[in-house]
């Protein structure tokens, strides 16, 4: 069943969910952020049907979020390969990674991340770019950027 399109939404959340909003197209990038470069590798790690594998890699190829290189000539295989707006996702991988370690994994992260820096366990905080200060929502306020087309997009106050 294919669902509703974001396409049209002057919205950069659903712009991002209409690349990456499929239900295995975040695991696929996931396991790219890990090394995972070889359409095999993807199904066995992720238990995929191989069509739909196809399917999800092909789309990011297409959003530019992942390359398809050949790493082989005969029989022709590639090598699959996140782009810098790929590599750009791992902020969202590692919000999400780390909301389902606090809120949906009663035994403990199933994965952890080292800061090879440091060599401590690491997790990501946001903080303001500007004043580097740590925020919470409750921090922000929205305000329409250059891009907004309808003022709308802000809730009432």
């Amino acid at each position: 069943m294919r669902r509703t399109s974001f396409e049209d939404m002057n919205c950069s959340l659903a712009q991002c969910l209409e690349v990456v909003g499929e239900w295995w197209t975040l695991l696929i990038v996931r396991d790219a952020l890990f090394g995972v470069t070889r359409f095999d590798d993807f199904h066995t790690r992720l238990g995929i049907a191989r069509n739909v594998l196809t399917q999800r890699l092909e789309h990011l190829i297409e959003h530019g979020v992942l390359t398809r290189e050949p790493y082989q000539d005969n029989p022709v295989r590639y090598d699959y390969r996140l782009t810098p707006k790929g590599r750009s996702l791992w902020l969202v991988v590692t919000a999400m990674r780390q909301w389902g370690d606090e809120w949906a994994a009663p035994d403990g992260p199933p994965v952890q991340t080292v800061h090879t820096t440091c060599g401590n366990l690491a997790t990501v905080e946001p903080v303001c770019s500007e004043c580097g200060e740590h925020i919470a929502p409750r921090d922000l306020r929205p305000v329409l950027g250059p891009g907004a087309k309808d003022p709308s997009l802000l809730p009432s106050r």
